[in-house]
């Protein structure tokens, strides 16, 4: 009882992040498409946080576009001094959650953490990008709709696992920006909905001891990363 109620609490309010729907309607979907960088390869990312550091591995094969808009936004010093401003263990275990731009900014109230997306800095406007997800039969991911048959969940390419990394986002399924969640344990009723992009290969002990509040002091790129404007 208590996961199919916090499985409705998410349907209800998804992972705190709040954009405006319909902002991108008419943005152009996938790597070839996009004006965000996708990721050739996999990459390896350190997140130094107040608590130890953790390491990620993005996975470009299977979420080019979604590890890209990570790397590119390591690279801009994006996350650097951000809050994780949500964290849920109760009533069991589900995810840490960080990347507000805003949490860096003393002069913005906790109250409004998990409302901020990337600014960009050429256009002034919001960087959003679209769900992305692949199933393993396929060569190249699907944009903009969730995938939630049971049949086809069961090819996803990425799934919630237990330190899966995913992109956080409010009702429309394209307004992703910069926010991001690690998944405490297996996640199977977000599988399909947000996109996974990556796990943590090293500092799951870390992640256990975040608490709310706690700082994600400097993101760095460590290992591949490359990028390009195409279908890597």
């Amino acid at each position: 009882m208590a996961r199919w109620l916090l499985s409705l609490l998410l349907l209800l309010a998804p992972l705190g992040l709040t954009a405006c729907a319909g902002e991108n309607v008419s943005r152009p979907q996938g790597c070839e498409a996009s004006q965000t960088p996708c990721l050739q390869g996999n990459a390896v990312v350190s997140l130094v946080t107040s608590k130890g550091e953790v390491r990620i591995q993005l996975e470009g094969p299977a979420a080019p576009l979604t590890a890209g808009n990570f790397v590119d936004l390591v690279n801009r010093g994006a996350y650097n001094g951000t809050m994780f401003h949500r964290v849920v263990r109760e009533p069991v275990p589900f995810v840490v959650q960080g990347g507000d731009p805003q949490s860096a900014n003393p002069k913005v109230p906790a109250s409004q953490y998990g409302m901020g997306s990337y600014m960009d800095p050429a256009s002034g406007e919001s960087r959003l990008i679209p769900l992305e997800i692949k199933l393993q039969n396929e060569p190249t991911p699907r944009y903009g709709e969730a995938l939630t048959a049971p049949g086809v969940t069961r090819q996803l390419a990425l799934v919630h696992q237990r330190g899966a990394v995913a992109m956080a986002r409010s009702n429309d399924p394209n307004s992703a920006s910069a926010q991001f969640y690690i998944a405490l344990q297996a996640l199977p009723e977000l599988d399909g909905r947000y996109a996974v992009f990556g796990r943590v290969v090293q500092g799951m002990d870390v992640v256990d001891r975040i608490q709310q509040g706690d700082k994600l002091t400097k993101a760095s790129l460590i290992e591949g990363g490359t990028l390009v404007q195409a279908r890597p």
